[in-house]
């Protein structure tokens, strides 16, 4: 196992919460590995690739064609590889990502991971054990994930909460940067305005932009905080039209060809502070991202208008837990229940 000494990292890593440090805006490292681009993550000064890899994907795949597709992503260029507990049944896609890392050397991939947990115990629990899975002795990005309200946010960053867990982590070098997930605007800005996070990880795709405005408002506030955004859902369609053949077993279609899937990209990365799209959970569909992030350059307004006019007609994805959040109202059952993302607040103590 490729491990790295935390003796090396250890020293000058700023602190999360850190609030008088000049923001680093989101920008190009300059630097192309394999023809696809790096970008600056926030203010941490990390290189990570434009493109994400999508953890979950490895849900669908037995363990020899996940070991093949994280070796392939790595050698298009890719580094930053994304995961969670919450991925798969009994950390499924955490154990096989595991696997199929030590193929790879850990000093040349950035691996973030994530806790559903809000109380300290909890978070402490899953974190040991994703490090565990993942076979590894820290990780470069660490999120509170799938954040959806205020409730869930005054929990984990307050007394007892999983917070607690993840700055005592950061100390004993299990943990480099901070961030979170999240899936409603409230929740959002709730997290950026209770603790200065290192990443926003947000849905960011020209459906939810243009059709409710899904994702301005927290594009905004991490502009002004200096914080790098994670694109989640950067190929979404929205969810399947009633009647519509679903031609993936999925809760949400996707830009299939690859001429939809470079103007997405382009769309997204085009974002303030974005630095990094991650796709649908599928190893298809990560190959035409990667295409699209080597391809990118900003998105034109011709390809605005072509967008604007696809979003049209398509639904969003998002529409009534961000209504439901922002009236205060429970989440109540499931939206969508195939979603890997559905969770209870309450049930997180």
């Amino acid at each position: 196992m490729k491990r790295r000494s935390f003796l090396k990292i250890a020293g000058g890593v700023a602190s999360g919460c850190a609030l008088g440090v000049n923001p680093v805006i989101a920008a190009d490292s300059g630097e192309k590995v394999n023809g696809l681009p790096r970008r600056i993550l926030g203010r941490t000064g990390e290189r990570v690739s434009v493109v994400g890899f999508p953890g979950l994907a490895l849900t669908h795949y037995e363990q020899d064609e996940c070991n093949a597709g994280l070796v392939k992503a790595f050698e298009q260029g890719l580094n930053y590889y994304d995961v969670a507990p919450a991925y798969g049944r009994d950390g499924d896609c955490e154990i096989k990502m595991g696997i199929g890392l030590q193929a790879l050397d850990r000093d040349k991939i950035f691996l973030a991971c994530k806790t559903k947990m809000r109380d300290k115990q909890g978070a402490q629990k899953e974190l040991e054990r994703s490090l565990k899975r993942l076979k590894t002795d820290h990780f470069d990005l660490y999120q509170l994930h799938c954040i959806f309200t205020p409730e869930e946010v005054k929990q984990a960053l307050g007394p007892g909460g999983a917070m607690e867990t993840i700055l005592k982590a950061k100390e004993q070098g299990k943990i480099r940067h901070i961030g979170f997930s999240a899936h409603t605007t409230k929740g959002a800005l709730a997290a950026m305005n209770g603790f200065r996070f290192d990443t926003v990880m947000f849905p960011i795709n020209f459906v939810e932009y243009y059709k409710i405005g899904f994702g301005k408002a927290v594009l905004e506030l991490a502009k002004a905080q200096g914080a790098a955004v994670l694109a989640i859902k950067a190929l979404s369609k929205g969810p399947w039209p009633a009647g519509m053949e679903q031609t993936r077993k999925w809760w949400y279609r996707a830009t299939e060809t690859q001429e939809e899937a470079n103007a997405a990209m382009r769309f997204v990365l085009s974002q303030p502070q974005v630095v990094a799209g991650i796709p649908p959970s599928f190893l298809d569909l990560l190959d035409k991202a990667i295409e699209g992030g080597r391809s990118f350059r900003p998105v034109s307004d011709a390809e605005i208008n072509k967008l604007k006019q696809t979003a049209e007609t398509c639904l969003s994805l998002f529409q009534r837990q961000e209504e439901k959040v922002a009236r205060g109202e429970s989440l109540g059952e499931p939206v969508y229940p195939d979603s890997p993302h559905e969770c209870c607040p309450c049930t997180h103590a």
